[in-house]
């Protein structure tokens, strides 16, 4: 991989020494919410910096080692300096990818929402798949997952589904996930045995932090009460607990049933909105934003992000990248690392 223009630590560096100047300064915390705000920001900032200096001290050790080597040969360093470079460079690797994440929001949790196109039971059954794909992707780093709402299909899959992805550049990563997913395969719900195409789309947010004003005029909302879905017997809830909130002025749609309590899955619902309408707001506001909101339109053939083909062949490849994989099983199964790492270098080299 090649790094030039990719660590960009100096400003970074600069905004930092700027925040610790004023956190050292008297009356710092006569202000205890923008105390809080400084803080985070320098937190979130140190998360950058703290590895990069890491990584640069151990560069430097293993330069002095190299030198040391000109000297004169030495079996058992030159196997030393091997091996820390072994170490090293995937934790660079690590590093450039995650500062190639763009946007204020890159550092944030995420609510990604997965909604069958056409096609009935074949295209909820491949929602469901790519809901099971994100949760896999999550656990593998480390990330928690919460199941914010589920909508099961008729007969298999699902109608609809959010998640809530928390862990550090949770938003960041995903946001590469926004858009159509296209899936060919044999049907299993064709007793003919032929092949079926399905599409389902993908929308990611931010999880906005409370200290973000995102006004919401109550006026402005429709909120529905309904019984939640589940898997039936004693675990089914038994009172009208699922809300579901629509925003008349933009039309977008939230729906929480995690909780038994209605007035949780009231106040998750409100999260969830409080999310939408500042990703939406974003997109407005900054050119890069508008193709996510751009997707939410364009669901339709030949509009998708990647191809999942499973016959008569196997192979998943991004469109947007040209990244593909032979392990269509493996990426299923939630390795789709490869993919949001194209998508992020391919957006690095347009800026």
């Amino acid at each position: 991989m090649s790094y030039g223009g990719i660590f960009e630590i100096s400003s970074k560096t600069d905004e930092l020494n700027e925040l610790e100047s004023r956190m050292a300064a008297p009356g710092f915390w006569d202000h205890q919410e923008e105390a809080r705000r400084v803080i985070d920001r320098s937190n979130l900032l140190k998360s950058w910096t703290d590895p990069f200096v890491a990584l640069e001290s151990k560069a430097m050790e293993l330069q002095e080692l190299v030198e040391l080597l000109e000297e004169g040969e030495d079996a058992e360093l030159v196997a030393e300096v091997e091996s820390e470079i072994e170490a090293l460079s995937p934790k660079i690797d690590a590093l450039a990818l995650r500062n190639m994440l763009r946007g204020p929001d890159a550092h944030r949790d995420a609510i990604l929402t997965v909604h069958p196109g056409a096609g009935g039971t074949e295209s909820q059954d491949w929602a469901e798949m790519l809901v099971r794909m994100y949760s896999r992707w999550a656990e593998r780093r480390g990330y928690t997952v919460d199941v914010m709402d589920l909508l099961p299909g008729e007969e298999a899959g699902l109608k609809s589904a959010t998640l809530e992805v928390r862990g550090e550049f949770a938003y960041g990563f995903l946001l590469a996930e926004a858009g159509v997913h296209r899936l060919v395969r044999i049907s299993p719900f064709d007793a003919q045995g032929r092949r079926h195409t399905s599409f389902a789309s993908v929308f990611v947010y931010p999880v906005v932090d409370k200290d973000i004003e995102i006004e919401i005029d109550e006026s402005d909302l429709r909120i529905d009460t309904y019984r939640s879905s589940g898997a039936g017997g004693q675990h089914v809830n038994k009172t009208d607990s699922a809300v579901r909130i629509t925003h008349l002025p933009t039309g977008v749609v939230v729906s929480c049933q995690q909780e038994r309590s209605q007035h949780k899955n009231k106040a998750k619902a409100m999260k969830m909105l409080q999310a939408a309408l500042y990703q939406r707001a974003q997109a407005e506001k900054e050119a890069e934003r508008q193709a996510i909101e751009d997707s939410k339109t364009d669901n339709a053939w030949g509009s998708q992000i990647r191809s999942y083909v499973l016959q008569p062949y196997t192979m998943v490849k991004d469109h947007r990248t040209n990244v593909e994989s032979g392990n269509a099983t493996a990426v299923l199964d939630g390795d789709i690392d490869m993919f949001i790492e194209g998508y992020l270098r391919e957006g690095a080299t347009r800026t």
